[in-house]
């Protein structure tokens, strides 16, 4: 993935958006996140141990380390203790999305196309706000389904309105465990790869200037011999 790429799935925003207090959270984590290069997925308030703010995460390609959920919370911590958006004591929570993931925005459809997702509605399509079924592809901002839960008077596909849905979640399966692994290979050959180039790079630099530092001019007719012998 090249950085533009990266800068433009970074700006993507999110069309299922959490309301109320979580909101206001989120709008302080979004530019923090940002910054880093990260995005946010989801936050959640919730009374465990008190109250919990979790704040979901990810890297604009979907991975979301130990290391980073670390890095995100040095960063944000001090500026929730600024902006003090809650009125109570809470514990901050960074988290990666998971395989079962929550889906956001219009380039998770698309990624997880042909994946089993469950999806709830704001407001009823078709007498009911619960579906479930295999993502078929995404047209604009319409998310089409291909639904495992029809009844015999109902069309086998669907195509719903993303920004109209209240939360959309990827279901656990064989197949999404699968591709997950082979991201994960896949990663981390590009990973070794890098590092192989990198590695390369700095050993041609290291060459380079080893090869500067052994000429050594010397006066008069010894310099001119040197310059002979380097030409």
């Amino acid at each position: 993935m090249n950085a533009t790429n990266d800068a433009n799935l970074l700006d993507e925003p999110r069309l299922i958006v959490e309301p109320g207090l979580a909101a206001r959270v989120a709008a302080i984590a979004v530019p923090v996140l940002r910054d880093l290069g990260y995005r946010l997925v989801r936050v959640r308030i919730t009374g465990t141990e008190g109250c919990t703010v979790q704040i979901m995460a990810e890297k604009p390609d979907g991975t979301m380390s130990v290391e980073d959920c670390e890095a995100v919370s040095r960063a944000l911590s001090p500026v929730l203790d600024v902006e003090d958006p809650m009125a109570e004591a809470y514990r901050l929570e960074i988290s990666s999305p998971g395989l079962d993931r929550p889906l956001v925005r219009r380039s998770d459809f698309v990624r997880h196309t042909g994946h089993l997702v469950k999806i709830e509605m704001e407001v009823p399509v078709e007498g009911r706000k619960r579906f479930r079924g295999t993502i078929a592809g995404v047209e604009g901002d319409m998310a089409r389904i291909r639904r495992d839960d029809v009844k015999p008077d109902e069309a086998a596909e669907i195509s719903l309105a993303i920004e109209d849905m209240a939360e959309a979640k990827l279901v656990l399966t064989d197949a999404l465990i699968a591709e997950s692994l082979r991201r994960g290979k896949a990663a981390e050959r590009e990973a070794r790869e890098e590092r192989q180039k990198s590695r390369a790079r700095k050993e041609r630099a290291s060459a380079q200037d080893t090869g500067l530092n052994d000429f050594r001019p010397t006066r008069g007719t010894d310099r001119r011999a040197a310059q002979t012998k380097g030409e």
